[in-house]
């Protein structure tokens, strides 16, 4: 299948981590709904996001509340999901981590973000990240019978080895669940979407939690894909919704022919 639908879960997240669930399991049904072959949940969609809230909110992954909720709705929905991130528990070290399950509900991948969101942004924001959580160390790209996608994490997105990483290891899709702010999101969110996407010629999809103006953290929302071209196909605006984002595989392959970037980069190198 070289045509797939991507569904991009922009939804509010709230204190009550019970809500939070029902929101995310009813939009995955959604994305059935409107036939969608991916469903994808933005970061942090169990809590508000914030380094107090992590550790009060974080679930060891093998007895997970969370991830046994999404695993239902997968296999009840017949649809692959991209568990956004939540805070996870393992060995007395805090992790924000996605988890990505396959049609039946089986988780086939993991990815830990790498890159922790520690920024000091003069009269603007302070952040850190690195004060509760642990980085992850691994490239993740997993196998789906679409094709091979890889998977970041939001402070991710800025380093763009890791995604040439995630491309020479075959992913044609990457998804990178995050949550800018109202300082960095009108700034850098769309730029750094569409950079990604063009650097590797491939599609990337970025999701992004509802903007919630009463919250501590007021993410940024504009959830989006953008082509290997590096065109925004779809794109939300900050309320919550779900957008439905149809793709063409045979445009990563078709891109990476007309302007072969990777061949050129690989036959210089020898």
């Amino acid at each position: 299948m070289n045509n797939i639908r991507l569904g991009l879960c922009q939804m509010k997240v709230t204190g009550d981590k019970q809500y939070n669930l029902e929101k995310a399991a009813r939009m995955i049904e959604e994305c059935k709904d409107r036939n969608a072959n991916i469903a994808v949940l933005p970061e942090m969609f169990t809590c508000p996001y914030g380094t107090q809230n992590f550790p009060l909110y974080a679930e060891e992954l093998r007895d997970s509340e969370t991830l046994s909720v999404i695993s239902k709705a997968a296999e009840y929905n017949d649809i692959y999901v991209i568990a956004g991130s939540i805070p996870e528990l393992d060995k007395e070290r805090y992790y924000n981590t996605c988890a990505v399950f396959d049609r039946t509900g089986k988780i086939i991948g993991r990815h830990r973000k790498i890159h922790l969101f520690d920024i000091d942004i003069r009269k603007s924001i302070s952040f850190k990240e690195s004060d509760v959580l642990s980085c992850g160390n691994k490239v993740t790209v997993v196998d789906t019978e679409y094709c091979k996608i890889g998977i970041a994490i939001c402070f991710d997105m800025r380093f763009c080895g890791l995604y040439s990483e995630m491309c020479k290891a075959g992913a044609k899709i990457i998804i990178t669940p995050g949550a800018f702010n109202m300082i960095t999101g009108p700034a850098h969110w769309e730029l750094l979407v569409r950079a990604r996407a063009l650097d590797n010629q491939l599609f990337h999809a970025a999701v992004s939690p509802a903007r919630d103006n009463k919250a501590g953290y007021i993410a940024y929302g504009n959830s989006m894909v953008c082509d290997p071209w590096g065109t925004v196909i779809s794109r939300a605006d900050e309320n919550e919704q779900v957008i439905i984002s149809e793709i063409n595989l045979d445009l990563v392959d078709s891109i990476r022919k007309q302007i072969p970037v990777a061949k050129l980069s690989a036959e210089k190198a020898n």
